[in-house]
């Protein structure tokens, strides 16, 4: 779980800069646009409600929002999103899931291939390392706001599966079922959360250090940096040092 926490803090950190907000901001409104599908009201659309969740904390634009919602529920015109999710081996036989919004899947899939390849890594067939994985609500707390203690009682009486230290914060783990009534524990409770998402966690990991841990991470990078990627997963348990050079 560690290598997952640290790469979710990386993301969030990177997408938190100027330089990436426009993609950033992209992706989320990809995300709201195929949510919106189900119903453009947050109340009855819990994935839309998360959606629009993470759009707010990386300070979108309410009016960039509501466009968003208005092309997913057909008041606007725009491109037609589907959900594609690529798996394949990266350095080392590591496993990926490459989770993509495209309107092209043909393109995108050409260019995920190319993406592995360059990197020594190869795409896979459909569940050849997606069974390695298992959806799960995860929750990034500071240490610096409260103690393990108090924080294992509220989210474990919300639903929460587990709770981990992982240097200066705490990742919680729940089922999907419950990701949405820890978020709101938090929140009420006015419990600042770094990052949440609902993710694919791998069930075990692959240490990763030295030269293959930096291959790993220069093709988590390529991934991120692509229009189409919504998020990208590995079982690999990459180093610590190797993930602090990633975060700059």
């Amino acid at each position: 779980m560690a290598g997952h926490s640290h790469w979710a803090r990386i993301k969030r950190q990177k997408a938190a800069n100027d330089a990436k907000r426009g993609r950033a901001w992209s992706k989320l409104a990809r995300r709201i646009i195929v949510a919106a599908r189900s119903g453009g009201d947050p109340e009855d659309n819990l994935t839309l409600r998360y959606a629009i969740d993470d759009a707010k904390a990386a300070n979108m634009p309410k009016d960039t929002i509501d466009r968003a919602i208005k092309k997913g529920t057909g008041e606007l015109g725009g491109a037609e999103y589907e959900q594609v999710i690529y798996e394949g081996y990266g350095p080392g036989g590591v496993a990926f899931l490459v989770d993509c919004l495209t309107d092209n899947r043909n393109r995108t899939g050409a260019e995920v291939r190319k993406i592995f390849e360059r990197a020594g890594g190869q795409l896979g067939a459909t569940n050849c390392v997606a069974w390695m994985f298992a959806q799960k609500g995860t929750f990034l707390v500071s240490s610096e706001v409260t103690d393990e203690d108090t924080l294992m009682e509220i989210a474990l009486e919300a639903g929460a599966d587990d709770i981990q230290r992982d240097g200066d914060f705490f990742e919680i783990t729940c089922d999907v079922s419950a990701y949405g009534s820890v978020k709101d524990v938090l929140a009420e409770r006015e419990i600042p959360v770094d990052s949440s998402e609902l993710a694919m966690v791998p069930n075990n990991t692959v240490e990763a250090a030295g030269d293959k841990a930096r291959h790993i991470v220069t093709l988590m990078e390529a991934f991120e940096d692509h229009d189409d990627v919504q998020n990208v997963y590995t079982n690999a348990d990459i180093a610590d040092d190797v993930l602090a050079e990633a975060g700059g």
